[in-house]
């Protein structure tokens, strides 16, 4: 008897048909571009799968931000006509104030935020950090997020959502990188003070900590650390950019309208089983 295969749907794989529910939403996502890393066939990461997926299912705009000009056109190339792109680093305050400003301006107002950039950098455990690395870190993996939001929230229209691209490695510790796990989870504390800010205009905000997802940023760590490759995973494979993307709209959509302050694993059970 041969091996059952992993169970794929055509929303894993970025194949399912339009259902239309952002039918009206103005997004600005920020990290929507895509990291590239030499390979031809790298798969969709969650930035672009996410910026994509919501022009799909009709969304009015999307304001994709990148640091990168040219990933984030390439992703804008593929939204349908109904995106438009930012360039911006996050590591710069007067950056993200513009961001925000031209994405309210090219879009005629923002109901959804997403924030999906982050990093890792210094050597493996305590004795790899430095200093350096560590500020680098969560300058880039949290105060960006909070200098964002601080910038969107009281222009947000009431009702909207907003959405924290985490990782289960704030869950878990398995990075190695104690800068990197520690920032993944002052996220969830972060989310939980801007949804109870957000709450009395009716605006939600979530995470979504993806797990070992087959994205080009998920290569580049496999490459570091090649063992990546063969962690045990209940579901019996790695995710992909679209996993993350159909959690995101969710989160994003008014389904999820009683939804705020929590944390959405997607991992394929890696962190609960």
């Amino acid at each position: 008897m041969s091996e059952r295969q992993p169970f794929t749907p055509a929303e894993s794989k970025g194949d399912a048909p339009a259902r239309g529910r952002l039918a009206g939403r103005r997004i600005l996502v920020v990290g929507g571009g895509q990291t590239d890393i030499g390979e031809t066939d790298t798969p969709i990461g969650n930035g672009r799968a996410m910026s994509v997926l919501f022009a799909r299912e009709g969304a009015l705009g999307v304001a994709v931000a990148d640091r990168d000009e040219a990933a984030a056109k390439a992703t804008v190339a593929l939204c349908q006509n109904r995106a438009v792109g930012i360039v911006a680093d996050v590591t710069k305050e007067a950056d993200i104030a513009r961001m925000v400003d031209e994405a309210i301006g090219k879009l005629g107002g923002l109901d959804g935020l997403v924030l999906n950039v982050g990093v890792g950098a210094g050597g493996p455990w305590l004795e790899g950090t430095t200093r350096e690395s560590w500020d680098k870190v969560f300058a880039i993996n949290l105060t960006s997020h909070m200098l964002a939001v601080k910038a969107a929230l009281p222009r947000m229209a009431d009702g909207s959502s907003i959405v924290f691209i985490s990782s289960i490695a704030g869950l878990t510790a398995g990075s190695r990188l104690p800068a990197y796990d520690a920032s993944k989870s002052a996220l969830f504390g972060l989310c939980r003070h801007v949804a109870f800010e957000g709450a009395r205009r009716g605006i939600r905000a979530n995470v979504i900590a993806p797990g070992l997802m087959d994205t080009s940023i998920g290569r580049l760590a496999t490459r570091g650390r090649p063992n990546r490759a063969t962690t045990n995973i209940p579901l019996g494979r790695q995710g992909t950019g679209w996993e993350t993307a159909y959690a995101a709209l969710f989160l994003i959509s008014n389904e999820s309208a009683y939804i705020t302050a929590q944390v959405l694993a997607v991992d394929g059970g890696l962190s609960g089983i």
